[in-house]
């Protein structure tokens, strides 16, 4: 259900936000946390409640809220959608994300859906009120431990293209063990293939690669990577 908070007073200097969540206790305990910080500013006023995403839409354009406070497991729309969907109906209007999903793929969707903000259910007070202001100003949050996720992912080296994606599963086998420096007879038997099976996969592997022998073809596939790097 989406409205205005019971009793809540008209306060043009204070943050506007809206809470979406399925659970009716996890809105309500929300609301009562946020009204309850006097310190610091701007102060946070709840003015909507969401209990779908389809809800956290309508209340992000009837409302005018600054912030909407979002999950991703909702009922109609799921967060991630809703939240893509505020962002083309009320571009104005920042999206912090507050779930109990810490996996990478729900993060990174998030923030590819336009969320500015990932913080994990069970933080504290003051780090979901720190993260509603910052998102309103326009920045990017994370809690803790998500930013440690989103710093790894962003750390590791880029997956090397495919140097040759002609060549299918059992060709790339075969050239493995070649590089290795294996005979026809030892792939033959280790991939439980006939020897001529293995001969047409070779004839093949050259042919895709555009080399002339199995020497080269070796040398093209540890270059690659597809093979052991040869002692020094």
């Amino acid at each position: 259900m989406t409205g205005r908070e019971p009793g809540d007073e008209e306060d043009t200097d204070a943050l506007r936000v809206v809470l979406a969540d399925d659970h009716p206790v996890v809105r309500t305990g929300l609301a009562a946390l946020l009204e309850s910080v006097r310190d610091g500013t701007p102060r946070v006023r709840v003015v909507g409640v969401a209990a779908s995403g389809r809800e956290a839409v309508r209340a992000a354009v009837t409302l005018r809220p600054h912030v909407v406070v979002m999950d991703i497991r909702m009922p109609d729309l799921n967060g991630i959608e809703a939240t893509r969907e505020i962002g083309r109906v009320a571009p104005r209007v920042a999206v912090l994300m507050l779930t109990m999903v810490e996996e990478d793929d729900s993060v990174f969707a998030a923030m590819r859906a336009g969320a500015l903000g990932y913080v994990l259910k069970g933080a504290g007070q003051d780090e979901i009120v720190r993260a509603i202001r910052a998102v309103a100003a326009g920045e990017a949050i994370f809690g803790p431990g998500v930013a440690r996720r989103v710093l790894g992912q962003l750390s590791r080296p880029p997956d090397r293209p495919d140097p040759c994606p002609t060549l299918t599963p059992r060709e790339r086998d075969v050239l493995a063990l070649i590089a290795d420096g294996q005979p026809n007879s030892t792939v033959a038997t280790r991939l439980g293939l006939s020897p001529k099976t293995v001969s047409n996969h070779m004839s093949a592997v050259l042919a895709k690669l555009g080399v002339a022998d199995r020497a080269e073809a070796a040398a093209w596939a540890r270059e690659a990577g597809l093979g052991p790097t040869p002692e020094p």
